[in-house]
């Protein structure tokens, strides 16, 4: 029988794997009922996080790591105490990263070390990790591109998501802006929608930018107006902020949209709430979509309409690159960009 794992401890106590790595790292930034409900279960299991005992008899460490900004949503969270301990969404995402590159490393006999965290700076992130794995992952935006340059002169490094910022590193991307441009197609095509609306996220955010682009690119192929920027922004991509992008755009009374077409599938979820809150019928109403494919957007009320991209793939790639680079350290550096699927639901009129 295998040593159970942080995956393990995740879905027996009902939270993101990220959760059970700030508990382990940082317990004070999770709630106490949160916290204990993650060490019954991690007892229960007889979980223990992995030390680094296998580097102790060579150079290597036995270790992967996985840097990425910690996006934990306080209202969010709220709301999974109040649902009995369902998982944050605005950590699904990430999570799902976590789950392709924890699998992928284990069939290489590899443990994985995660770093989430947006207190400190990214440099403490770069601190953290270098010093105790043979490679990383970082998700763009995270660490510096100066100080990624200086590390990767030292370790292997695979860039996931956003543009390729070093020629000389791997590089893994989704199709952001085809897959956006397919989904607004089918909007404004097969719908015959003509007020479409993007809410996007901080101008920094490079796969929310590219999105942003499919969108615009279709709604002028369509010969319908569109700006060189989202009609909304928010900070952080959370479920709060998509409910409070709703608000703004109802509030618009004759210039109230057709469709709300979000960056994330977090956002999307929590417009919908808001929607509901104040009677607005999906998709009758207002048509309103996401993107990522992350499992609350199957579930959720009506199910939402988004766009999948291959999230635990990236991971299970990331770590292949990774493997690959340190069996080989002189080959050609690659960039794959993985392809994306459209799912039609309910929330826009399909289904």
């Amino acid at each position: 029988m295998s040593a159970p794992t942080v995956y393990d401890v995740a879905e027996r106590s009902g939270v993101s794997i990220a959760t059970v790595s700030r508990v382990y790292r940082t317990p004070d930034s999770v709630r106490a009922r949160t916290r204990e409900r993650v060490l019954e279960a991690a007892r229960e299991l007889g979980y223990v996080p992995s030390g680094n005992a296998r580097g102790l008899a060579s150079r290597t460490t036995g270790v992967l790591g996985l840097c990425f900004p910690d996006y934990a949503d306080p209202e969010a969270e709220a709301d999974a105490e109040g649902d009995g301990g369902t998982d944050d969404a605005a950590m699904l995402y990430s999570d799902q990263i976590i789950r392709g590159m924890e699998r992928a490393a284990r069939r290489h006999g590899y443990a994985l070390l995660i770093a989430a965290s947006l207190q400190g700076g990214p440099e403490s992130l770069v601190a953290k990790v270098a010093g105790r794995v043979d490679g990383f992952a970082v998700l763009a935006q995270t660490v510096p591109t100066e100080d990624l340059e200086v590390i990767s002169r030292r370790l292997p490094v695979v860039m996931l998501a956003g543009p390729r910022e070093i020629d000389h590193l791997d590089h893994l991307v989704v199709a952001n802006t085809a897959g956006q441009h397919e989904l607004t197609r089918h909007l404004i095509e097969d719908h015959g929608l003509r007020r479409l609306a993007f809410v996007g996220g901080d101008p920094d955010s490079p796969d929310a930018e590219a999105r942003f682009r499919g969108f615009r690119d279709a709604c002028r192929d369509a010969g319908l107006p569109a700006g060189d920027a989202p009609d909304l922004r928010t900070g952080m991509m959370t479920r709060a902020e998509g409910a409070r992008a709703a608000e703004t755009l109802l509030d618009r009374g004759a210039e109230r949209p057709d469709a709300m077409v979000f960056a994330n599938d977090q956002m999307a979820v929590g417009a919908l709430r808001a929607l509901e809150r104040r009677g607005v019928r999906v998709p009758e109403d207002i048509a309103v979509t996401g993107f990522d494919g992350i499992p609350l957007s199957r579930i959720v009320r009506p199910p939402l309409t988004t766009v999948r991209q291959p999230i635990r793939q990236l991971g299970e790639q990331a770590v292949e690159l990774l493997v690959q680079r340190l069996a080989e350290p002189g080959r050609e550096p690659v960039s794959r960009e993985l392809p994306v699927s459209l799912a039609r639901r309910a929330s826009c009129g399909c289904g």
